[in-house]
């Protein structure tokens, strides 16, 4: 059982429930606390004091002045009008996952819903209810306002209360819309009240949600890779030279270190290592602790930015006290954008140097005196082509990867009548991430079989 409390969500935390199916709950604390900034809402709204977003109008129609007895409808409103997302849907972890950073956002109690929102969310997950959202349509800024729109179209309704409204949800293996899937997992639908909306759509959730999924990826990747360069290191009889903990402690980065220390223990007791009595090796096996290792450090700033954005307030306005509600911007995607950006370039150098070994491995002028393309002595070269195409599958997911790696944080474009004047296409950039995740890993397989079948071929000498 996971527990919210709002300020104590890791990434381990997200993978149990968006992909491993564990329940979660609210703390009594939290619970205590959003009942407080409810109640703080309820007080704003018979006061009529004018607070953005709960009792008026949204980006350009900010002056515009909402009444008390309008407000939970323009919480409804926001979510039908904003509910415009296109594109593949997102897988269902990512979905579960940014349902899950999103009820403990909630429950830092700065946002001033009611508790049966963040309960009915929660009740969502354990019971296996999850949204259909489109992966195309965020900016970022003010987060991912599209994509969230369409998780609470399936958990929110009124008092028309048309399934045509209800948005699309998953349950039991079989797509149905949201009304459908709530009255099949007997979770009731909510009527938002002031403010609910805003709370539900504002911030970067599905970002953050994508992040965390990717940050899981990342570190069992950069192990992998640990894996993969100490069999190629064997297989291509290499210097341990390039190895030694004094050499990486003389530089001190800790990934480098650690990337060092991984192969040294992977390899011990290698009677190939040295084997070919080289003075240094090549680039992709001498320099590999330094890359792998700019990964891993990369990775550890990327971690700590990724859990403190799943434990923090973004939407807006954020309310601290009886009457203190403050409008500002914790909504923007940047800090995720930033990270994600970093990650697919730290991933893409991985998979480019996995894939340069992979080449060296194949390579009959490079490989240590291994038959070219590894094939098999026993068979006639060019009857076999032995392992030719996964070099060139590696090749082509590397190209792709610097493509995806451009940085998406770095582009912006103007939206709500320059209300919206900048943004930070944190969703973009993580989807791109995703992407490169995905790529690298089929590298580090590619690399993991060459090498393996050198080895294999080695041992048979």
């Amino acid at each position: 059982m996971i527990t919210l409390s709002g300020n104590t969500l890791t990434i381990e935390d997200v993978i149990a429930v968006a992909r491993w199916g564990h329940k979660t709950k609210l703390s009594p604390d939290a619970l205590q606390r959003i009942e407080s900034a409810h109640q703080w809402v309820q007080d704003i709204v018979q006061a009529g004091k004018p607070v953005y977003g709960i009792n008026t109008g949204f980006g350009i129609f900010a002056d515009r002045r909402i009444s008390g007895q309008e407000s939970a409808r323009l919480s409804r409103n926001l979510i039908l009008s904003h509910a415009v997302a296109t594109g593949e849907p997102l897988p269902e972890d990512v979905v579960r996952a940014a349902m899950l950073i999103r009820a403990n956002t909630l429950a830092r109690g700065h946002s001033g819903v009611r508790p049966q929102v963040i309960q009915t969310l929660l009740e969502m997950l354990n019971r296996g209810v999850t949204p259909w959202v489109p992966s195309q349509g965020s900016l970022g800024s003010s987060g991912d306002l599209a994509p969230l729109s369409h998780l609470a179209l399936v958990l929110t309704t009124d008092e028309a209360d048309l399934e045509e409204e209800s948005g699309q949800a998953w349950y039991q293996g079989k797509l149905m819309s949201g009304k459908a899937a709530m009255h099949a997992a007997g979770i009731p639908r909510l009527r938002l009240g002031p403010k609910e909306g805003l709370a539900l759509n504002n911030g970067a959730t599905f970002s953050a949600a994508l992040a965390a999924l990717n940050v899981w990826d990342a570190q069992n990747l950069l192990q992998a890779a640990e894996i993969t360069l100490a069999m190629s290191l064997e297989a291509l009889l290499g210097v341990s030279t390039a190895f030694d903990e004094r050499l990486h402690l003389a530089r001190n980065h800790p990934g480098q270190v650690q990337v060092a220390a991984s192969v040294r223990a992977f390899a011990q007791g290698s009677t190939l290592l040295d084997a070919a009595g080289r003075v240094q090796d090549a680039y992709s096996l001498r320099c590999a602790p330094q890359v792998q290792g700019a990964a891993r450090d990369a990775l550890t700033y990327i971690t700590q930015v990724v859990e403190r954005e799943m434990n923090a307030a973004t939407d807006n306005p954020l309310l601290f006290a009886p009457g203190v509600a403050l409008s500002g911007g914790n909504f923007h995607g940047e800090p995720i954008g930033m990270v994600m950006d970093f990650l697919g370039i730290a991933l893409a150098e991985v998979a480019a140097i996995s894939e340069r070994r992979v080449f060296r491995l194949t390579d009959g002028k490079l490989n240590a005196g291994l038959p070219p393309m590894l094939v098999d002595s026993h068979e006639a070269a060019g009857l076999n082509s032995g392992m030719m195409m996964p070099q060139y599958t590696a090749a082509s997911l590397v190209l792709e990867n610097q493509t995806l790696a451009a940085p998406d944080s770095v582009r912006s474009l103007p939206t709500s009548a320059e209300q919206e004047d900048h943004n930070a296409n944190a969703m973009t950039a993580a989807r791109h991430a995703r992407q490169i995740v995905q790529n690298t890993a089929h590298c580090l397989a590619i690399e993991a079989y060459c090498a393996a079948r050198a080895l294999d071929l080695r041992l048979r000498e």
